[in-house]
């Protein structure tokens, strides 16, 4: 790590995690990462590839769920910072498990995500499937997780004790240009359990968040209700509404999309809100 990390303020203990995430890849021998683009996983991919180099494969899922600019962006890490990259169809979105959106609905996904992978590490004869779970993702509620354990699914950087605000400091510390690039998570996720999941709702959400982000805003999450968008942004952005009434052209967008009615949710951007019809609420 460069000079400047003693003069920044270090998380406890972070040399220590990064050096058992370096010695776990090691021991790994050759592995496949899901690559997302997000932090986590272009963070992992580029220590595997210092570690590993060429026994790394890293592969984005493109499907109707996964946002093109996503894997557009997955694509651009990969030529920036010398990856091996595959990008392959998944078709979960025509598993009716997953298209009847249960509330474990990120199960089935995985399931069908991670045995595709799983058919490409066997022909690339790579010992091991690796994901970005890390040591601050237990307190969020993922299903898709009891499907990696199933699948046998490697995490080397929650078996490494790394935190999002390890990955963070590290990946900047790296040079990696996406180290403070918000969260994203796949289209469906924005739509209510119980709803069906069709790629038509999934295209709606994604130009109605491409629009909203064209005007400035940087995380931003369209919740699909049927005729209602409900929008969620960071409070610190909810001034950009008034900014050249962005309300009024964000509103016509998104009835020229299909949507009927368009809200604005006061409680502003939190990971996951829809998960709050389904877990106990705290007295």
């Amino acid at each position: 790590m460069s000079r400047q990390s003693t003069e920044l303020h270090q998380p406890a203990g972070l040399s220590n995690k990064y050096n058992n995430l370096k010695d776990i890849l090691k021991g790994m021998g050759s592995v496949l990462i899901a690559l997302s683009g997000g932090v986590d996983s272009v963070f992992l991919i580029r220590v595997a590839h210092d570690v590993l180099g060429d026994k790394v494969l890293a592969v984005t899922c493109d499907s109707p769920s996964f946002p093109k600019e996503e894997k557009e962006f997955a694509q651009s890490m990969a030529k920036k910072y010398g990856f091996r990259h595959r990008v392959v169809k998944t078709h979960e979105v025509e598993d009716d498990a997953y298209a009847a959106n249960p509330s474990n609905r990120c199960y089935f996904c995985r399931q069908v995500m991670y045995g595709d992978l799983e058919a490409i590490a066997q022909e690339e004869g790579l010992a091991y499937i690796c994901d970005g779970f890390n040591f601050s993702d237990q307190g969020d509620y993922r299903p898709g997780r009891t499907a990696a354990l199933e699948k046998k699914v490697r995490s080397p950087l929650f078996e490494a004790g790394l935190t999002k605000e390890d990955i963070r400091w590290l990946a900047r510390e790296l040079g990696l240009t996406n180290w403070d690039r918000p969260a994203s998570a796949c289209l469906a996720s924005r739509i209510p359990y119980g709803s069906r999941v069709t790629p038509e709702k999934l295209q709606q959400i994604e130009q109605a968040e491409g629009f909203i982000r064209s005007l400035g805003f940087r995380q931003v999450r369209v919740r699909h209700h049927d005729k209602l968008a409900r929008i969620e942004t960071d409070p610190q952005e909810f001034f950009l509404f008034l900014e050249s009434q962005n309300y009024v052209k964000i509103s016509q967008k998104l009835k020229e999309l299909g949507f009927k009615f368009v809200t604005l949710d006061l409680q502003g951007y939190r990971t996951g809100s829809l998960n709050e019809e389904i877990l106990p609420k705290n007295n």
